[in-house]
């Protein structure tokens, strides 16, 4: 017994067996780890990327605005108290509609505001072509 353990394996002569130390790469495998490495280094620069767009979309907008409350004053008029938050510089318009009781649009316009402040807060008048059920802000946007 003593004679077949100083025996070395036949496999490799005067070297490891082979597969007990795990196998050598082969120039496949490298290749699939290097795209893969390079797979991940693209895949977050295009995750920082659509980050860094998304917070330059949200960042960017200078104006916002809301409809605190609308009255409807006639069967052609809703008055809307509308209020704007923008940057002290910025220039643009709000869009308003307003829709009946069947939900058809009666009536829609934009109001442009100049004034260099960062907050304005006023009463427009929308005139509508019909009875008018409520008042929707459909967006600012700055010029």
């Amino acid at each position: 017994m003593a004679a077949a353990s100083s025996k070395l394996p036949e496999g490799r002569p005067g070297g490891l067996p082979e597969g007990r130390y795990g196998r050598s790469r082969t120039a496949d495998e490298a290749a699939d780890r290097k795209l893969k490495i390079i797979g991940a280094v693209l895949g977050v620069l295009l995750l920082g990327m659509v980050g860094w767009f998304g917070y330059d979309y949200i960042d960017g907008t200078k104006v916002s605005g809301e409809v605190i409350k609308f009255d409807v004053v006639s069967d052609h008029a809703v008055e809307a108290h509308l209020e704007v938050r923008k940057d002290s510089d910025a220039r643009g318009y709000c869009t308003l509609r307003s829709q009946a009781e069947s939900g058809a649009e009666v009536g829609r316009a934009d109001f442009r505001f100049d004034q260099r402040t960062d907050r304005i807060d006023q009463t427009v008048t929308l005139r509508t072509t019909g009875k008018a059920t409520n008042v929707e802000l459909l967006g600012c946007h700055s010029d």
